[in-house]
């Protein structure tokens, strides 16, 4: 099958545009830990913004423009602590998701959210959704031993073509 990193590696040598640098890192996770929606949402600390910059399912949950950031538990888990999000159930999602909704009427009931951090700062997440109880311990310690490096060459690469 082949060695996923090399094949991202790859793909971000080659990439020509900040959607194929997200497509590999797409398919990174893919074989990490799966997801059923992956989507990257950068984040604007000066501003206080969040945009959606990319999504698996385009129709279903696009691209968006801003929206504000809300300092809440899951703030300071992905900001203020800088570390993994995960949420096994579609109730603990509702705590701190306000399109909880969505994602249950999408067939996803468990989150896990990375964050991407460069020079000290919160830059981005990234951000997997799959059925209930998906997210294991044991998925979310891959996700953050195999993602975050290559999520952080992403996002610094990706940066380069906006």
């Amino acid at each position: 099958m082949g060695n996923p990193l090399a094949a991202f590696e790859t793909c971000l040598e080659r990439a020509a545009s900040a959607a194929e640098i997200w497509l590999a890192l797409q398919s990174l996770a893919a074989e990490v830990a799966g997801y059923k929606l992956f989507t990257v949402t950068t984040v604007d600390m000066e501003n206080e913004l969040a945009r959606r910059v990319h999504t698996s399912h385009p129709e279903d949950y696009p691209v968006s423009g801003t929206k504000p950031i809300t300092r809440d538990s899951w703030f300071e888990i992905v900001h203020g602590r800088q570390e993994i999000f995960a949420a096994n159930t579609i109730a603990d999602i509702a705590k701190v998701f306000p399109d909880h909704e969505k994602f249950w009427s999408m067939g996803l009931g468990s989150v896990v959210n990375l964050p991407v951090v460069i020079d000290g700062e919160l830059a981005a997440t990234i951000n997997m959704l799959h059925e209930e109880h998906h997210y294991t311990p044991e998925r979310v310690r891959l996700i953050r031993e195999q993602l975050s490096e290559p999520a952080r060459l992403a996002c610094l690469q990706a940066a380069a073509w906006n």
